[in-house]
């Protein structure tokens, strides 16, 4: 059973449920192509990360698009 999990910083503007699902039948049917698994048994987790939860050197995601980076 395919397990994919999809990690995307959470913006002001959040994702819509369409495009969430689009992303979920995207990312299915591509597996259906590539390794010839099932849909049925596919599963997709969609996380959306807070900029604060996470950091590049040293520094929060947040803190570093404070400055334009």
């Amino acid at each position: 059973m395919p397990y994919v999990n999809i990690k995307i910083t959470r913006e002001q503007e959040a994702l819509t449920a369409e495009q969430k699902a689009a992303l979920i039948k995207g990312v299915t049917d591509l597996l259906v192509a590539v390794i010839n698994r099932g849909p049925k048994t596919t599963v997709v987790v969609i996380d959306e990360i807070d900029t604060d939860n996470y950091g590049v050197g040293g520094e929060t995601i947040t803190e570093r698009r404070s400055r334009g980076q």
